[in-house]
């Protein structure tokens, strides 16, 4: 048989090639089947299986409510479309928080049950145990330093992160710390760009950015934001690269119109 069209998944070896390269990484969110296929005939480098589903697919206010059952789901979805691209899960409130062997244990659902190829969790030192943990046994690990939604009530709010000189001294120890606990790459989410800037210098393992900067090694962007499905709010870091919420407000009013007056289905969408 020949091998000469086989598709080659990317591998966390890859993504850490990538910025010894200085080649920037790309990594977008994907919940289902449909968009992770598109998005891996686009190349993306990395499909995140974001907890940000609890409130762009199940109309959750926070991500505090998502399940190992929502998340194994909608990662087997996007594991169904997506054959080149790494696929990190992310793992879910009280998944990795109450027991180091917990947390291995709900980490190699996503690799064994779900066909992830890496799990993401929030937090720094207080979880190096856990990181040193999963990654020991095989699971590679993508770290999350900075806005951490999992914690919102904790750290007062959606708000940019480590203004102050000792909390930036802070997440810079612990993005050293999560490095040498074995995460092959950190999230740096809603912090300062020079922050951001130097923390990726600090470290070898890819940053990967999120209203960071444009220094950071990579950068992800959840899909409906930079779709412009969602219209009420758009966060300072988010670009949009298509207004489909409005499309897709036409396409609706249209079919509903067509409908009514009775234009369809015509005879060339019936069958004779």
């Amino acid at each position: 048989m020949s091998t000469q069209n086989k598709i080659v998944r990317k591998t966390t070896a890859d993504i850490k090639k990538m910025k010894a390269a200085g080649e920037k990484i790309t990594v977008l969110t994907a919940y289902d089947y449909a968009m992770s296929s598109i998005m891996d005939e686009c190349d993306i480098d990395i499909i995140l299986v974001g907890d940000s589903l609890g409130m762009v697919v199940l109309g959750y206010d926070t991500t505090l409510p998502v399940t190992m059952e929502d998340m194994l789901r909608h990662t087997k979805a996007v594991a169904r479309g997506a054959h080149s691209a790494l696929i990190v899960a992310d793992m879910p409130f009280l998944s990795y928080q109450i027991s180091v062997t917990a947390a291995l244990t709900n980490a190699g659902q996503f690799l064994q049950e779900a066909n992830a190829q890496a799990v993401k969790l929030e937090g720094g030192r207080e979880y190096a145990d856990v990181v040193r943990k999963i990654t020991s046994a095989g699971i590679p690990v993508m770290a999350h330093l900075g806005l951490t939604p999992q914690s919102i009530h904790q750290i007062g709010g959606f708000k940019v992160q480590w203004k102050k000189e000792d909390a930036a001294r802070r997440i810079i120890e612990d993005a050293k710390i999560m490095e040498e606990s074995g995460a092959f790459s950190v999230v740096l989410e809603c912090i300062p760009v020079g922050l951001a800037s130097e923390i990726t210098q600090s470290i070898t393992i890819p940053t990967i950015g999120i209203g960071a900067g444009v220094n950071c090694d990579g950068q992800v962007l959840v899909i409906n934001d930079m779709l412009g499905i969602y219209d009420k709010f758009t966060p300072k870091h988010v670009k949009k690269y298509a207004s489909l919420n409005s499309e897709i407000k036409k396409a609706v009013k249209t079919y509903i119109e067509e409908v009514k007056h009775g234009e369809f289905p015509d005879s060339e969408h019936s069958f004779k």
